[in-house]
């Protein structure tokens, strides 16, 4: 396999640190790694924008979900600014295939889009 493009790696790097609990429970970093007009379809299919997800990760009563396991982490550089990532998680066994994209902004990478979608079974994972 060869290496990602720059732009697939800083993606990459980008996505790891949304994973980080300690990202995810900080506004001023998830701001720093988030799109002014980020949008989101979560696992249970509600809907979130930029400051509603901040907002909802950072309150003091939020849950923890506890450390987030990625795997199987592939990127697509669809253009000159923009990166396409595939992944899944699992935390406290629940997994989820999750897609995102990447745009180039003035200030670097930032999350445009994600969407989460909850998994039991894949035919398709690598043996």
């Amino acid at each position: 396999m060869s290496e990602p493009s720059p732009a697939v790696a800083a993606a990459i790097e980008g996505e790891l640190r949304l994973l980080d609990p300690v990202v995810r429970a900080s506004a001023d970093l998830l701001a720093a790694l988030l799109h002014p007009e980020f949008r989101e379809i979560g696992t249970s299919g509600r809907l979130w924008d930029r400051e509603s997800i901040i907002e909802a990760l950072t309150a003091e009563d939020a849950p923890r979900p506890g450390p987030l396991t990625a795997s199987r982490m592939r990127g697509t550089q669809l253009g000159p600014d923009l990166v396409h990532l595939t992944f899944d998680t699992e935390s406290k066994g629940l997994r989820s295939h999750r897609s995102s994209l990447w745009r180039l902004t003035g200030a670097g990478w930032r999350l445009y889009f994600h969407q989460a979608t909850p998994f039991v079974d894949d035919p398709f994972a690598e043996v």
